[in-house]
């Protein structure tokens, strides 16, 4: 795990409140491990932070009506877009995570990357609020914005495929491992009721069924 301090450099900034930084890095799995605060209330806030700053973005660069402002803001603050804002940051090497998370790839796993960015955000927006978030927005996120608009989840592109070709999906949670606090979510998808496509695992039940989706996916192209 990487220091804090390089992460502020690349925001550019610096807390003069070590602990809110260390707090939105802080994830709940750390957080029941060790009794200390994790970053589920800067998450909280950073969700309406970055909203906001996406809106205020696209009013003063693009001529849309409400409804396609609307579209092109939920495009862009999705969590597989989250998670490509954060990759150019590389956040996840700067969280605190519990052990059981960090040995099934939690610094990998866009949910919780994406919690992380917003609760960045909403740590950025405590310390130094709106303007210089904003700033912070324009030089992570803005760049970006374009390439995100377009990305389809891994479930979406799987029924997209399954479309094509008449045939239909199901998904289910077939099993659950670890304390309330850390549960792990096992999910399987199924083509025509009767085929297993794919298996997955994840913290919540939609990062499982993702995750089976892309296996199914990667079977798919393999074929």
């Amino acid at each position: 795990m990487k220091s804090y301090k390089d992460l502020e450099k690349k925001l550019g900034v610096t807390f003069s409140d070590s602990d809110l930084i260390k707090e939105a890095l802080t994830h709940s799995s750390y957080g029941n491990e060790h009794n200390c605060t994790f970053n589920e209330r800067l998450e909280f806030l950073g969700d309406a932070v970055l909203e906001l700053c996406m809106s205020k973005y696209l009013i003063s660069n693009y001529s849309l009506d409400e409804g396609d402002m609307t579209k092109k803001r939920s495009q862009s603050v999705r969590e597989e877009a989250l998670d490509i804002y954060a990759s150019k940051i590389n956040l996840g090497d700067y969280l605190f995570l519990g052990k059981g998370e960090e040995a099934t790839g939690g610094r990998e796993r866009p949910a919780i990357i994406a919690d992380a960015f917003e609760a960045v955000l909403g740590a950025c927006f405590q310390e130094f609020g709106f303007d210089k978030t904003f700033e912070i927005f324009e030089r992570i996120v803005v760049p970006y914005v374009t390439e995100v608009v377009g990305i389809k989840d891994y479930k979406t592109m799987l029924q997209e495929y399954a479309q094509s070709d008449k045939r239909s999906l199901s998904y289910e949670i077939v099993g659950q491992t670890g304390p309330a606090h850390n549960i792990l979510f096992e999910a399987v998808v199924r083509m025509d009721s009767n085929i297993i496509m794919g298996h997955g695992f994840g913290r919540t039940k939609k990062d499982a069924e993702q995750a089976a989706a892309k296996q199914a996916l990667s079977k798919v192209a393999g074929n």
